[in-house]
């Protein structure tokens, strides 16, 4: 029984060592090559009308980032970087 319990707080120091080991890679960027952000960025910009801007935004981000969010729109808080990227007028610089 002492064995046990030995191992389930092992266990659980592991886990939560693992998840903030993960947290803190996320935070300070993706792990994306270079050579991904172009099929990253077109699948991202698919859902709008305005694809060389958003092509043009997304790639800037996606080259400094190394993180582009899934999906068409939204979910900027999956990359750090990418969501806190803004502009002069403080509105979000990645689409």
């Amino acid at each position: 029984m002492v064995v046990a319990a030995g191992f389930s707080r092992f266990s659980c120091s592991l886990l939560l060592l693992l998840l903030l080991a993960l947290s803190f890679s996320e935070s300070m960027g993706g792990n994306l090559n270079p050579s991904d952000c172009n099929p990253r960025c077109s699948y991202r910009c698919s859902g709008t009308s305005h694809k060389k801007p958003c092509m043009s935004f997304c790639m800037q981000c996606c080259a400094q980032c190394l993180c582009v969010p899934p999906g068409t729109y939204g979910n900027r808080q999956v990359c750090a970087c990418y969501n806190n990227w803004k502009t002069k007028r403080g509105g979000p610089k990645c689409p």
